[in-house]
C-alpha cells in the first residue's frame, strides 16, 4: 500500500515536471538577445568558403559567408576587419554534404573595436539556433578554439580560415 502511494506520487511529480517543461519554455536564450546578422543575410553576404565538413563544429558541415564589411579583409588577408564586420557560418547536418538542406544553426563572429575585449579576441561570438534564437553568447568553446589560429598561416585575425 505504501509502495503504491509512493509510485503514484512519483508519477504525479513526473507528470507535473513534464507539463512545466512544455509550458512555454522553449529552451532558447531568455535574455532576448538578437542575432548579430539580419534575417535576409543571404541576399547581402558573400560566400567565402564553400560547403565542407568541420570537426570543430560538432561534425556539422559548414558554409562561411562574409558581410560587405568583412569581405575584402577575409579574402585579401591584408586589411584588418573593421568594427562591426560579420563572419557567419551556416551549419548543416553531418550527412548534408552539399549544404542544400535545412540550416541547423549559425555561428557568428562580429568584430569589435581593437582592444575593447581582449578576452574574446576583440570579437563577439554567437551561436544561433534554426529559429534565430541566440543560445550561446561569447562561448568559451569558440574563443578557445579560435585562439589557436590568429597568425596568418593558421587563419587571418582569428578566423581559422587557411587560404
Amino acid at each position: 500500500m505504501i509502495l503504491a502511494r509512493h509510485l503514484s506520487a512519483v508519477r504525479y511529480l513526473a507528470l507535473a515536471a513534464l507539463i512545466a517543461a512544455c509550458n512555454g519554455d522553449d529552451g532558447g536564450d531568455e535574455s532576448g538577445q538578437e542575432p548579430d546578422f539580419p534575417a535576409d543575410y543571404q541576399t547581402k553576404y558573400t560566400e567565402v568558403r564553400n560547403c565542407r565538413g568541420s570537426g570543430d563544429h560538432d561534425l556539422n558541415n559548414i558554409r562561411i559567408l562574409a558581410d560587405p564589411a568583412a569581405l575584402a579583409p577575409y579574402q585579401g588577408r591584408a586589411e584588418p576587419f573593421p568594427a562591426g564586420a560579420i563572419v557567419l557560418k551556416e551549419e548543416y547536418d553531418f550527412g548534408d554534404l552539399d549544404c542544400s538542406g535545412a540550416i541547423k544553426q549559425w555561428t557568428v563572429m562580429r568584430r569589435l573595436a581593437d582592444g575593447t575585449s581582449p578576452n574574446t579576441l576583440d570579437w563577439a561570438w554567437q551561436r544561433v539556433d534554426a529559429q534565430r534564437r541566440v543560445f550561446d553568447q561569447d562561448a568559451t568553446r569558440c574563443i578557445s578554439c579560435h585562439k589557436g589560429c590568429g597568425v596568418p598561416e593558421d587563419g587571418y585575425e582569428w578566423t581559422c580560415a587557411v587560404p
